[in-house]
């Protein structure tokens, strides 16, 4: 093709997708902050494709997913179960806990075998955090508690115990709390895979020229903020709530890692495993195939 039919090919192209306007939803978390830095603030480029961000906690962005209510959103990996005939996976963007994850504690010290029938305070239905306990432990009694309310409810004893995900893995010891398990050091013993935590997937009923582009985009943006560590750190700060610095810090590189960028082999086959071993252990109700973007 010579420079002229390929300025023309590019005008054609670019002139079929214009004005594409996505609503993109994601949780005011620091690691979904860092992912999302460059989009979000316009260090990259994004052609004819006008994001709008919206920010909202990961539960509240797993019930409006059944209402397919953003083009693009960060989902538990659990709810994407519920979620595959209207949403696709993005190849990128993915938290994955390597050898970590969710922290479940307790108020006084509670053997990881002794859960059998204890009230625990989970951070959602449609949450992993929630799919995973149910796979060590499926006697307990969930009390579901917005995830920033489970410290407390833990600390004043109105639970047994709670299910921490975000900044609270790192801050539980401050409130005087004791782990019991690490959710994601269990799941590794027992797969010998990362644990897939949050995922982003975008409407199925888009173009598919601007399902590709998104996915491109998505993974431009990551690689910035892993580039540009410093100053994308900085700003996902402003969203790690009372966590220190350092914490934030140390969040953001818990799950923001190999497979943030690209999920791979593994990683893809970790998302297989969660979605088979939930449906053998009759904790969802079909079989689910995880599909990519290509």
């Amino acid at each position: 093709m010579n420079l002229v039919a390929a300025a023309l090919t590019q005008k054609t192209d670019h002139a079929k997708s214009r004005g594409v306007e996505l609503k993109l939803a994601h949780s005011p978390d620091s690691d979904d902050a860092f992912m999302f830095y460059a989009l979000a603030t316009r260090k990259i480029r994004t052609g004819s494709i006008a994001f709008t961000h919206v920010l909202e906690d990961i539960e509240s962005l797993n019930q409006k997913a059944r209402e397919a209510k953003y083009d693009i959103t960060a989902l538990s990996a659990h709810a994407y179960a519920y979620l595959a005939d209207r949403y696709i996976l993005l190849p990128s963007g993915a938290s994955f806990g390597d050898r970590y994850g969710p922290v479940v504690v307790s108020r006084t010290p509670l053997g990881a075998d002794a859960l059998c029938g204890k009230r625990v305070a989970v951070p959602g239905k449609m949450t992993t955090a929630f799919l995973v306990l149910k796979l060590y432990e499926p006697t307990v009694e969930p009390v579901f508690t917005p995830f920033d309310q489970i410290l407390d409810r833990v600390a004043k004893g109105e639970t047994d115990a709670g299910v921490l995900i975000h900044e609270g893995q790192l801050t539980y010891s401050q409130a005087g709390l004791l782990k019991v398990l690490d959710l994601g050091e269990w799941w590794h013993q027992e797969t010998s895979l990362p644990l897939p935590l949050g995922v982003n997937a975008i409407r199925r009923s888009l173009d598919r020229r601007v399902i590709r582009s998104v996915a491109k985009l998505l993974k431009e943006s990551i690689q910035y903020a892993l580039d540009h560590r410093e100053e994308a750190l900085a700003y996902a700060q402003q969203f790690a709530r009372e966590a220190d610095p350092a914490d934030a810090e140390r969040f953001v590189a818990m799950y923001v890692n190999e497979w943030t960028l690209d999920y791979g082999d593994r990683g893809r086959r970790a998302v297989q495993t969660l979605f088979d071993r939930a449906f053998t252990k009759g904790l969802l109700p079909t079989q689910v195939k995880a599909e990519f973007v290509e």
